[in-house]
């Protein structure tokens, strides 16, 4: 009996494509999209690269018809809510800066879905992403870079399950965007050209701290922006509306260009510093997720990566407590950013990952 798989189908080319290779290599597919918007007004918002809005509907139905697939509509309005939307939400109130994609990777694409399509017969899910999933020679699964760096997506999902893994299947992690393009072309699949979604889907205008206070009602409160030594020089607009690092849209008039150092949401402050200042050699992440190994024993080299379109910098690795990472880089590093994702590597598969404190 053919193996069944559920594809998360967003409508684009690599979710469509991945479909198609899964068909073409026996199994039983069956495509799925997940409909995740809280309001359906807000399907417009498609148009600027969501990936799950009305129009992702219609591509995602007339590609399952193309391939001869059945498909389905899943709701996952109540989990996007509550492990995306409020998690996004509270990170940014409490002067972090969060991941959201990769909250919705865990429990949404992954959780949900994984839960939902185990229930209705099936062996595995897949996605178009750009990544592969390996069983190393310990037993355990690990997200293995994709064979071009260029599309490399194995940053967001570093904080899948061993059971999640061991159910996932990722056959576009083995071609580069222009094959998979190419595939999509040969076959005659509409979507073939469809530009990539960017950003993060629910905030189609980057305005954060705009759809935090449309979303909440939450309302900016302003504070005072102080230098490293605790000086006031300024008022800001609220935290919500700053990221460590961040150098633009201060409003400061120093003569010299000044970035954001740190974010106190005890004391409603934003410090402001030199370029210098952004720069520290050492991070503590909790929240970890090992997945090349079990469990960390005394002191690791290895990489990490400290923002999705970073290179990853060498360091040394220990455990601070019983769920606290100590990393500590060969090099300073600019921007360690509270709320961001760590996420480590050794050779081209992914050792585990955090979240920055």
């Amino acid at each position: 009996m053919k193996e069944k798989v559920v594809v998360g189908m967003s409508g684009g080319v690599d979710s469509s494509v991945a479909a198609y290779l899964l068909k073409e290599q026996g199994y039983d597919v069956i495509g799925v999209t997940m409909q995740i918007w809280q309001d359906e007004d807000q399907c417009q918002i498609e148009e600027n690269g969501g990936c799950c809005g009305s129009s992702a509907v219609e591509d995602a139905r007339r590609v399952a018809n193309f391939l001869g697939i059945p498909y389905y509509v899943m709701n996952f309005k109540r989990e996007f809510q509550e492990n995306v939307i409020d998690y996004f939400v509270d990170e940014y109130k409490n002067g972090r800066t969060p991941n959201p994609c990769i909250a919705c990777n865990r429990y949404v694409k992954w959780e949900s879905l994984l839960q939902r399509s185990m229930e209705i017969g099936a062996d595995f899910i897949a996605t178009g992403h750009y990544a592969r999933i390996e069983q190393l020679g310990n037993g355990r699964f690990a997200i293995r870079n994709s064979v071009t760096a260029k599309k490399d997506q194995t940053y967001a999902l570093y904080n899948l399950t061993q059971a999640q893994l061991s159910h996932t299947l990722m056959p576009v992690g083995d071609y580069t965007k222009d094959e998979i393009r190419a595939i999509a072309e040969k076959i005659g699949i509409q979507v073939a050209h469809k530009p990539d979604s960017m950003e993060i889907c629910f905030v189609p205008d980057q305005d954060y701290a705009g759809f935090i206070e449309r979303e909440t009602g939450y309302k900016s409160v302003p504070g005072n922006f102080v230098d490293v030594n605790g000086n006031v020089i300024g008022k800001h607009q609220g935290i919500i509306h700053y990221t460590v690092g961040q150098r633009k849209g201060l409003g400061l008039a120093m003569g010299h260009p000044v970035f954001v150092v740190a974010i106190r949401p005890e004391t409603n402050e934003v410090v402001i510093g030199e370029n210098k200042d952004v720069f520290a050699p050492t991070l503590f992440a909790n929240r970890l997720n090992f997945m090349a190994i079990d469990h960390l024993e005394g002191e690791m080299k290895c990489m990490a990566k400290i923002r999705y379109n970073g290179n990853g910098a060498p360091c040394t690795i220990r455990m601070a407590g019983d769920d606290l990472l100590e990393v500590t880089f060969d090099e300073e590093q600019r921007a360690i950013t509270p709320g961001q994702a760590l996420v480590l590597y050794e050779d081209d598969h992914v050792l585990g990952g955090g979240t920055i404190i």
